[in-house]
């Protein structure tokens, strides 16, 4: 990547929350990405899921895997990835928050509510990014979604991902804004996709509204998603400390959990914890 590309991405990223860096990982960062994928999917961790689960269509998750660094700090480091995540975010530091994988394949499965990542998490500051890497080509239409620019507006209330309940909501009503139905008043939103090929990745910060389309009979998305920060990142108070169990991790033990500890936090304290390893 270029400096004046670096450019161009720290200022998209700052405005539109959101950018697609085309060709960034190479056929070695390709590889690295799909061994990684592959142990994940062989040694389900203690967050292993059914997104969705109870209604045809839901679909596979794991995240933050305790044992899972080792396998995936070729594709984060060796690549080059992690250093062009940190040019983007403007940081001279980059840790990793977890890694998280998805399989939506072998049939007509569900899409990903709209939603937003940063209100699961006792997390704030600008130097924060998801980077989202899929292993098989994905067309526009099937692709993940975003509202451009909207990480610059406020937190919702955000979705349990119940699939009997899509209104369901994590906090009490009232605290925060309820999460606008996006999807029956798209016009009214600045919606952004992109076609994607394996050597593709799309970084967003996680306070971006955004979903993912559902799979078609005879197609796949297999999905690896990493959850970065950069050194300004910052403990911020939610409504609740009974943080959802979507966004925890375990390290060692589920008593040892960093998110539930960080967020006992004053707010304002930068994000650290051992767990995290810094990666730049």
């Amino acid at each position: 990547m270029t400096r004046t590309e670096e450019l161009s991405y720290t200022t998209r990223f700052a405005a539109d929350g959101v950018v697609c860096c085309r060709g960034l990982l190479d056929r070695a960062g390709l590889e690295n990405a799909e061994t990684a994928y592959q142990w994940s999917l062989a040694n389900p961790g203690p967050f292993a899921s059914e997104v969705l689960s109870g209604v045809p269509g839901s679909f596979y998750q794991d995240h933050a895997h305790p044992g899972a660094f080792p396998h995936y700090r070729s594709l984060i480091c060796d690549s080059g990835l992690a250093q062009h995540v940190a040019q983007i975010l403007e940081s001279q530091n980059l840790w990793l928050l977890y890694e998280q994988i998805w399989q939506k394949e072998a049939g007509d499965r569900l899409p990903t509510p709209w939603h937003q990542d940063l209100p699961y998490l006792p997390l704030g500051g600008t130097q924060i990014a998801t980077i989202w890497i899929n292993l098989d080509p994905v067309q526009q239409s099937d692709s993940l979604e975003f509202v451009r620019g909207s990480q610059q507006g406020p937190l919702y209330n955000p979705t349990t991902f119940d699939a009997k309940d899509r209104a369901a909501q994590m906090y009490e009503a009232g605290i925060w804004p309820a999460l606008p139905d996006i999807e029956s008043e798209r016009t009214r939103w600045d919606i952004v996709s992109w076609g994607i090929e394996p050597s593709d990745v799309l970084i967003f910060h996680p306070a971006v509204l955004h979903g993912g389309a559902g799979t078609k009979r005879g197609t796949r998305r297999r999905s690896i998603s990493l959850r970065v920060i950069g050194d300004e990142s910052y403990v911020a108070a939610r409504p609740e400390s009974d943080l959802a169990n979507l966004d925890r991790q375990a390290e060692n033990s589920l008593d040892l959990d960093p998110f539930q500890m960080l967020a006992a936090e004053e707010p304002g304290t930068l994000f650290r914890h051992p767990a995290f390893p810094q990666i730049v």
